[in-house]
């Protein structure tokens, strides 16, 4: 069969009529993925042997949402055609971001392509983690992924008398991440409720350091690459001088995607409360 796909690639290259495989993998096809949140969930419900690559994006460690340890072992691809043809999958999942020329190319190999949806809060989430599950044909290893997922959540509610403090996210360059942010659900399950509505932010705004000093949260969570000049305003000494102020790091891996970030996410958020306790 896949003498069959390069060979059809080449074809379709040169715009001549290219012979298209018949054998698929039946209920479990073989996938490659191109989107670094569908690296991670397929990485979990896909059975061995299943994923054949995923994005070069998870195996960089400023842009992946799965430990590295995990991503590295898949090989992953820079997303070209030529890449995809030589694995030769049933399945390639991206996103809208995808070229029409690379899905036009999957069409004529006769690969299959999933766009999965921007997870923009928590029930998405769920969502994309059985949508890929029930097209990889591993609906029950989807359902204990939302399991554990939904666990995290209840294991991470506040405990009793808490009072709950309002945290910003702020992000390398001054970004914020806004109260319609999955993040931003995440801190509320957890009893740190996002202080960027009282601010009029949204997702995306910008928090510059003096508008940070002159009228701080409770807690501000730094979330960038400590390497990168971009976030020296994250490690500001003004900050320090800021009375009544917690300040922790959370990774910017933990809420880049959902699946299975979110255990990951609720339990660093866990472990900031039990801080500022």
């Amino acid at each position: 069969m896949r003498a069959l796909v390069v060979a059809g690639l080449v074809c379709a290259l040169a715009a001549c009529a290219a012979p298209r495989p018949t054998e698929r993998a039946g209920p479990h096809p073989s996938v490659v993925s191109l989107n670094p949140c569908a690296d991670a969930i397929l990485a979990e419900v896909t059975a061995p042997g299943q994923l054949l690559a995923v994005s070069h994006y998870s195996h960089d460690p400023r842009a992946s949402s799965m430990p590295l340890g995990e991503a590295r072992r898949f090989p992953a691809t820079g997303g070209t055609v030529e890449e995809i043809a030589a694995l030769a999958p049933d399945m390639v999942v991206g996103d809208s971001f995808t070229s029409p020329a690379t899905r036009a190319a999957l069409a004529r190999m006769d690969i299959s392509f999933v766009a999965l949806p921007i997870a923009s809060d928590v029930n998405s989430s769920i969502d994309q983690v059985r949508s890929l599950a029930g097209a990889t044909g591993n609906v029950r290893r989807g359902e204990a992924l939302v399991a554990r997922i939904e666990a995290s959540l209840s294991a991470a509610a506040p405990p009793f008398g808490w009072r709950p403090r309002r945290a910003m996210v702020w992000q390398g360059g001054g970004l914020v991440a806004g109260d319609d942010s999955q993040i931003a659900q995440l801190l509320s399950r957890a009893g740190m409720p996002s202080a960027a509505s009282a601010r009029g932010l949204g997702q995306g705004a910008v928090l510059p350091l003096e508008a940070m000093l002159a009228d701080p949260p409770e807690l501000i969570l730094a979330s960038g690459d400590p390497r990168s000049n971009e976030d020296r305003l994250l490690r500001h000494p003004a900050l320090a001088g800021l009375k009544g102020v917690a300040r922790a790091r959370l990774e910017p891996g933990l809420f880049y995607c959902g699946g299975p970030s979110i255990p990951r996410a609720m339990a660093r958020l866990v472990a900031i409360r039990k801080g500022l306790r």
